[in-house]
Parts: C-alpha cells; structure tokens; sequence
C-alpha cells in the first residue's frame, strides 16, 4: 500500500503532495512502482496534529482520487463519514479508518474497511499512552471491530495494529513482536510502520552503539531501552529501518504494509516469498 499524503504538515513528506497535480503524479509513480494499492489522505494524523472539516479534507483528496481511480486500487485513509463517502463516490474501493468506527459506511457502499487500533486522537494520543496488556487489548479491539464489520455486511475486513497510534516504542516493538497473534485472528493484517519515530529511535540507538560501544564488564541493555530516550534520526534516513520491518511483519505473516518506498518494499516482499 503507497502512502500518498495530500496534505501541507505530513510527518514523512511535508507538503510536497499537497498540490492535486503533484499527488496525481505521485500516486501514478507508486502504481508504477509496484503497490497493490494507494492510500490517499487529506488530515495529517501525525501525532499533536490538529483536525481540518470535512469540506477541506474532500477538496484536498477527492479530484486526486478521480484522477487514480482509473490506474489501480484506492483507498481513502479518513475517520470521517463523509469523506469516505465522497472519497467511494469518486473511486476509492477501501476505507482505511483509524477511528475504527466507519465501517457501516463500507457496508452501505460495498467497499473494503481496514479497522486501525488507536489509544486516543492525533492531539492526544502519545501523551502517556497505557496498557494492561498491549497485545491482549489491541487485538481484543480489533477482532471486536472486525467483527461487527462482518456482521454489518462488509466482506472485506481487514486489521491493523496501529504503529505510533497511541503507543510507545515499546508497545509498538511488542506488537511487532507478536504480529502472529493478530494473523492468528484469521483477518488480514496490515502494517503501517513506514519512517515512524520507534524506526528512527532505533536506528539512532544503533547509530550510538557504533560511535560509542558499551563498556566491557557492564550489564547488557537492549536497543529497545537505549532508544526509548533517543531523538530520532531524520525522516528522510529511515529508509533501512522501515524495510526491515517491512520484511519482518510479511515473514510473520502481514498482508499488506503501507510504506512510502514502494519501490524497495515490493523487492523486500518479492524476496520474502521467494
């Protein structure tokens, strides 16, 4: 799945999309590219991000959507009713929904859904996030939701644990950790990890390990815990970090990945199930 950011505050890609003639040019090369499917999105869901209305977000996505429709698979990445609705009109056949909660709208249209497990709102969500148990509880949400997808008449149901939604590194590296208890659920499991700040914690914590190895006789720490506090390294170099863990969920048996580097993530997948 190519992520296409319609939007001037994305994480991972600025503004350079937000125009509809660059977006239109930018969904035709991830097609290219190999992705089965391109994700539009008009509201940066990047965490602290503020929420635009629904008459913005469809001016953003709606005439991009039109215009790639006709070249391959399109899904509308929202938690807005009417959006997705417009964004169906106009040729999305997905609904990529972090609130969980539209998927009577893929119901009444036919289209797929993917349920995206969230702790909170963009605002709010990396502001102390909690869990019992992260790994029970997500996929417990899940598996409800997909559910009553099911129940309410959508054929296609997908699930996605929601890197960076609400989460901590380590939340997040549990999750990735036990992606086969999601596909277990027997629901198709998408992953959406591409350049995420847990990625560049990481690659920073490994940056660190280089230049300053730790001394002998001390207690081992994991990466893990020497990332928690780590500034992150630039979007723009975490392409090495977010192949491996594209390879990573495919080999634990993930569906689909949503990435901006289609290019390298299809040869990853190619190579995977080769």
């Amino acid at each position: 799945m190519g992520i296409l950011n319609v939007t001037p505050d994305s994480f991972a890609d600025g503004d350079r999309f937000f125009d509809h003639a660059a977006a239109i040019a930018h969904g035709l090369r991830l097609f290219e590219e190999g992705a089965a499917v391109v994700d539009v999105g008009g509201e940066s869901t990047r965490p602290g991000a503020d929420p635009i209305d629904a008459l913005e977000e469809c001016r953003r996505v709606l005439p991009v959507i039109e215009a790639l429709a006709p070249h391959g698979r399109i899904s509308i990445d929202t938690r807005k009713a009417e959006v997705a609705e417009a964004a169906i009109d106009a040729g999305a056949t997905i609904v990529n929904d972090i609130s969980a909660s539209l998927w009577r709208v893929a119901a009444e249209a036919n289209v797929a859904w993917i349920a995206v497990h969230m702790q909170g709102d963009p605002r709010t969500m990396q502001t102390d996030p909690r869990y019992r148990d992260v790994i029970d509880e997500v996929t417990a949400f899940l598996v409800e939701r997909a559910e009553a997808a099911l129940a309410a008449g959508v054929d296609e149901v997908w699930i996605d644990p929601g890197i960076g939604f609400g989460k901590t590194l380590r939340h997040n590296l549990d999750l990735l950790g036990h992606l086969d208890r999601l596909v277990a659920t027997g629901f198709p499991v998408v992953v959406g990890a591409s350049r995420k700040a847990t990625i560049g914690r990481l690659m920073a914590a490994s940056d660190a390990r280089v230049h300053n190895p730790p001394l002998p006789g001390l207690p081992p720490s994991s990466l893990a815990e020497e990332a928690e506090d780590m500034a992150p390294i630039p979007v723009g170099e975490r392409l090495v970090g977010s192949l491996v863990v594209a390879t990573w969920a495919f080999q634990q048996g993930a569906a689909m990945v949503r990435a901006h580097d289609v290019r390298p993530t299809v040869h990853a997948a190619t190579l995977v199930a080769t």
